[in-house]
């Protein structure tokens, strides 16, 4: 080879391609020096340029040198708490703040959520799960503004997302999805069959950060007890008869997105056991195997059935319910939201008119027979009822021969509310209403004056009150909805036992919580007119 030969490939010097320049920046706040150094190299190595402070002083001076698309906050600083950087609304409007603590707690995930938190990782941080949160950053105000459509859709179209209906209880299950979508904590839903468990988590998955990533449903109800665990955690190759193979369960497949645990009270006690581990380290290991799996997922249970009688029948562990009731939801049954039935079945009747290629209408007597049943399958059973008035239906006009109606002398009386559980302290609803003072020192005439007074009866029908030798009595006439009944019998009650909640609440065999609750959508209800 000639001198003036240019140099084959193999002899030309490598040169290693520069990295792409980091387009995001983040804020570690850790007074721990070592701890901080190695988390900022962690990060840098995720393309992002990290700057670091050793206080709430420093961590100030550095928002306003260089705004931060995250801010990974320890708790427990030199001059003050980490929750206090909360109090600048700007940052937590552009910023997605992550608590990165060795003092992780229940309590400080609830409090963290009412502030605006996004997540929290615990010391010593895993990098999956840093990866993870730091793969989701999104500005808190592009969720608002995603929020904000949807709940405008409600006043336009009457749904949020895949949630149909106008009803306050719903907008009451749409606020609270509102606050809880863009947070990493756990969520309960609660409900009767059919009320629509899984569109409500769907929902909260599409709203998050981990949007991108699988949202899986699992009815632990339906998998064998002796094939549950395997699905849920994965198995390797011959720990077991029939294992001819490695089989990734559902948080592996779930890495990143969300699991949607259904019929949660179906599990058996021994893998309640293990879920319990995998929500308090993040890990878990494949049946037949010594090696620890990171679980990035957020997880979503679910029950039909009255949680705290689950965990007093032994099908709950109470350790577990508290884990999972971080934030809790109830649905409520289609029968206390009548006036969403005739928008759900014309959507229903839209979805199966698009799908069949004709389009049918319902017959006024049609709608008012809807309204007027009791459906006890809830929002599943009015679908299947709206498929088949469509196949039944000759013409283009749906009339209510096929419609189905309550046994002659049903009486549509009052169901009582699904009591949820006694909940700690740190776990009361954000949207809770608080009055003012502790709830000893409250006298119940000044209480009274912050409540809604005693409705008539609905639609104009007066509700009497008769005192008995025992005591006062509810007559509600008949054609009373069952929402309207339930709201004259609970304040009646209340003022029976002189505005005292605990009483009142015992009285109606309902928690405190439950109460609240229809108190402050009863003063809603006063406050728009109604």
């Amino acid at each position: 080879m000639s001198a003036l030969s240019p140099p084959t490939t193999a002899s030309r010097p490598t040169a290693k391609a520069a990295p792409p320049p980091a387009t995001r920046h983040a804020l570690i706040v850790d007074d721990d020096a070592d701890a901080a150094t190695m988390l900022a190299a962690l990060v840098a190595g995720q393309n992002f340029s990290v700057a670091t402070a050793r206080n709430l002083s420093e961590a100030r001076r550095q928002i306003l040198l260089h705004p931060p698309d995250i801010v990974l906050l320890d708790l427990k600083l030199p001059d003050g708490s980490g929750m206090d950087l909360f109090a600048d609304t700007q940052l937590t409007q552009r910023s997605e703040i992550v608590l990165v603590t060795g003092h992780a707690s229940l309590e400080s995930s609830i409090q963290a959520l009412r502030l605006g938190a996004a997540d929290y990782l615990v010391k010593p941080v895993h990098l999956k799960q840093l990866e993870g949160v730091l793969s989701r950053v999104t500005p808190p105000s592009a969720l608002l503004a995603e929020v904000e459509g949807l709940t405008a859709e409600v006043a336009k179209q009457g749904h949020f997302g895949a949630l149909w209906g106008r009803s306050l209880p719903m907008r009451r299950v749409y606020q609270q999805i509102s606050r809880v979508a863009g947070t990493g904590v756990t969520v309960f839903i609660t409900g009767e069959s059919g009320t629509g468990k899984e569109v409500v988590a769907q929902t909260v998955h599409d709203l998050s950060r981990r949007r991108k990533r699988p949202f899986l449903a699992v009815n632990c109800g339906a998998i064998s007890p002796n094939l549950i665990e395997s699905e849920i955690f994965g198995h390797e190759k011959g720990s077991f008869t029939g294992a001819d193979r490695q089989h990734q369960g559902f948080f592996e497949r779930a890495h990143g997105g969300t699991l949607f645990l259904d019929e949660i009270t179906e599990m058996p006690m021994e893998l309640q056991v293990k879920l319990l581990r995998v929500l308090e380290t993040g890990t878990y290991l494949r049946v037949g195997s010594t090696t620890t799996q990171e679980a990035d997922v957020r997880v979503i249970a679910a029950s039909n059935r009255p949680p705290q009688q689950a965990v007093e029948a032994g099908k709950l562990r109470e350790d577990l319910l508290y884990r999972l009731n971080v934030f809790p939801i109830e649905l409520p049954p289609l029968a206390q939201r009548a006036e969403d039935i005739p928008l759900l079945a014309e959507h229903f009747l839209q979805q199966v008119g698009e799908r069949e290629g004709e389009r049918k209408r319902f017959a006024p007597a049609a709608i008012t027979k809807l309204v007027a049943y009791r459906w006890p399958g809830n929002v599943r059973e009015l679908r299947n009822v709206v498929q088949r008035a469509y196949v039944m239906a000759e013409s283009a006009v749906i009339d209510d021969d096929w419609l189905p109606s309550d046994p002659p002398g049903t009486v549509r009386a009052a169901a009582p509310p699904v009591a949820m559980p006694a909940v700690m302290p740190a776990e009361v609803p954000l949207d809770m209403p608080v009055l003012p003072g502790p709830l000893a020192e409250r006298e119940p005439e000044a209480e009274a004056a912050l409540l809604p007074p005693l409705a008539e009866g609905a639609a104009g029908l007066p509700a009497a009150v008769h005192a008995t030798a025992d005591a006062p009595a509810v007559v509600v006439p008949l054609g009373t909805s069952l929402a309207d009944a339930e709201r004259l019998l609970i304040m009646a009650t209340l003022q029976h036992y002189r505005q005292h909640k605990e009483r009142t609440a015992a009285a109606l065999g309902i928690s405190l919580k439950t109460l609240y609750n229809r108190l402050k959508e009863y003063a809603a209800d006063s406050g728009d007119g109604s």
